[in-house]
């Protein structure tokens, strides 16, 4: 039924959950998962310097890229054989995320239902609803 899966992740609770249900899905159904952490980087606004932005982008990148690793763990812990690709981009989360489900040809987005930041959600709305609102896949969110 799937081919490609994307899990977007952000290394929280939630993302956790969804990370165990992506790996469920793909072994079922022989689909291939595509692992997404992205670098918040609308915060770097207003930063006093270039220098200050490279330094902190580059803290946001390692910090993204141990979220990843936390789904190659689970992966081997659950002794799967699922294909993992796993990917970190910059930009607005929920704009990634509906990118990505275009250039991917994903069939199914699997996304934990709230992330790190409850403030963003207070602000501007959780990337999981965006997701669900503008995703031209189905969207599998796990709470």
């Amino acid at each position: 039924m799937y081919k490609k899966i994307l899990l977007p992740t952000d290394g929280s609770e939630y993302a956790e959950k969804a990370e165990k249900h992506a790996l469920f899905l793909a072994e079922a159904s022989g689909a291939e998962i595509l692992a997404l952490s992205v670098v918040e980087n609308s915060y770097f606004v207003g930063l006093p310097s270039d220098d200050t932005i490279y330094h902190v982008n580059e803290m946001l990148k390692k910090e993204t890229e141990k979220n990843l690793e936390k789904v190659e763990q689970m992966k081997e812990e659950v002794q799967s054989d699922v294909k993992i690709t796993l990917k970190v981009e910059e930009g607005s989360p929920a704009d990634v995320i509906l990118d990505t489900i275009d250039r991917e040809d994903i069939d199914l987005v699997v996304i934990g239902s709230s992330g790190k930041s409850g403030f963003d959600r207070l602000i501007m709305g959780s990337v999981a609803d965006k997701v669900v609102k503008a995703a031209k896949c189905s969207v599998l969110v796990i709470h």
